[in-house]
């Protein structure tokens, strides 16, 4: 006799066979949270610079043109590739008097993909939020697209 019991012989592969899957599906799972978590700090990234380019815009329209673009080009730069990209202004504070203290808030929402990690039970796609609030300097003239005193427009009026 060799010492071995004959009962259990073949139970360590039984034992690999039955956690190996096991162990798969928590790396997967390890995966997608991190992969979740660094896009939702890039989203969060990409809503602050967006919202600073539009803190700095003389007009709502170029606020709201400043911070679409910003965001997209911070989350390609990035390396985010967004199934569905949503960036939301709101430029109220552009109607506020000078002044008198304002913000602008931008808010991104971006759909990634998780479809190829294939992890069972794991959603294909996840939409990341993140929204941010930039002051508007409270003494710098202001355009809602009306006319300043001299009759141009904001956007045209080569104040810069």
């Amino acid at each position: 006799m060799t010492g071995r019991r004959s009962g259990d012989q073949g139970s360590a592969t039984l034992e690999l066979v039955i956690l190996t899957p096991a162990v798969l599906v928590l790396l997967g799972l390890a995966i997608a949270a991190g992969r979740i978590e660094i896009a939702g700090g890039e989203v969060e990234q990409a809503a602050a610079a967006a919202a600073r380019e539009a803190s700095i815009a003389r007009t709502e329209l170029t606020a709201r043109t400043a911070a679409t673009e910003t965001a997209r080009g911070s989350l390609q730069n990035q390396g985010v590739t967004c199934g569905v990209l949503e960036v939301v202004v709101d430029s109220a504070g552009f109607g506020v008097t000078v002044g008198v203290p304002a913000q602008v808030q931008v808010g991104v929402a971006c759909t990634v993909e998780l479809s190829d990690l294939a992890v069972p039970g794991m959603p294909g796609t996840r939409t990341l939020r993140a929204r941010v609030a930039s002051p508007l300097d409270r003494y710098r003239s202001r355009a809602s697209g009306f006319t300043n005193s001299e009759g141009l427009s904001g956007a045209n009026s080569g104040v810069g």
